[in-house]
């Protein structure tokens, strides 16, 4: 029904040293889990109804992932890959499993710091975005079919692919997937120390913490913006976001979806916690993917 396609998959999480020898490369993975009522499509995110956390959802859990086989997988898809070493099952697994079953290429990478990767330090998309722009010409020029390439990404895999798409990449990457990523490192600090510390004034917590990143990890805070990305790329974006996410608040993507100055849509997936909206409506997910990819293919 559908043409092949190239998708890449970026989850949570992300780390230090450049170059690509560096990152673990996973084959397809799947995993099971049950279907839920079709909720109608929310334009409006009310944000006093956000005040559900991650209760079912330990990092732990949640970044682990299980392959399935070892044959070569039909659909490219990229992960950042949790700071548990040695996990193997991850949120993304479910879609992976559906692109798979839908004729699409799929490629896992741990990132890093993640997995099997090496790396110290997560650095918020600051660096990341960067190897993501590395992968998609290193696929590139190895897609000796010119299939359509999309980067896809939760979490702060969603904000990666943002911030790369203001870098040059290859002209088979057709668009963009970017699951409740946040708008930048700074303010997903604020959110935080807001509303899980109640701290509403931390400016010197924030000079002291970019200091540490600098030192340490040598990035600052705000080379972990997606506003500039926003603004120039023009590659059509497909944003989801969990209406009850409490982790990164839906007006991220609200956020980064009024800076985009390409084609894009925003779906709003009703009670939807954090990394859950491919779980919580599975039907009205995999429908608009699959859309979108019929769409700009």
């Amino acid at each position: 029904m559908f043409d092949r396609y190239r998708v890449f998959l970026f989850g949570q999480r992300n780390s230090a040293k450049n170059g690509l020898d560096q990152y673990h490369i996973q084959d397809s993975a799947a995993a099971d889990t049950q279907k839920s009522a079709l909720f109608p499509f929310v334009e409006q995110y009310d944000k006093n109804n956000c005040n559900c956390f991650r209760k079912s959802m330990c990092t732990a859990c949640r970044d682990v992932f299980q392959t399935i086989d070892n044959e070569k997988p039909d659909c490219c898809i990229w992960e950042y890959r949790s700071k548990v070493r040695g996990s193997r099952f991850g949120t993304l697994s479910f879609m992976a499993k559906y692109l798979h079953e839908h004729q699409c290429d799929v490629l896992f990478i741990e990132h890093r710091c993640c997995g099997d990767s090496e790396g110290k330090y997560i650095t918020f998309g600051a660096k990341e975005q960067w190897d993501v722009q590395q992968w998609a010409v290193y696929v590139s020029e190895r897609n000796k079919e010119k299939l359509p390439i999309y980067l896809y990404g939760q979490s702060m895999g969603a904000a990666a692919v943002l911030m790369a798409s203001g870098h040059t990449l290859p002209a088979e990457v057709k668009g963009l997937i970017a699951d409740c990523g946040f708008q930048s490192m700074e303010g997903q600090m604020r959110d935080m120390a807001a509303n899980w510390f109640h701290l509403h004034h931390i400016p010197l917590l924030l000079m002291e913490l970019d200091w540490f990143c600098s030192l340490l990890a040598g990035f600052h805070m705000k080379d972990a913006d997606t506003a500039e990305a926003m603004k120039k790329n023009t590659r059509p974006v497909l944003f989801f976001h969990g209406e009850k996410d409490t982790y990164v608040y839906p007006n991220n993507s609200f956020q980064n979806y009024m800076l985009c100055r390409a084609e894009k849509e925003l779906v709003i997936i009703p009670g939807a916690r954090h990394l859950c909206s491919a779980y919580a409506d599975p039907e009205l997910y995999q429908h608009k993917m699959m859309e979108f990819f019929e769409k700009y293919d």
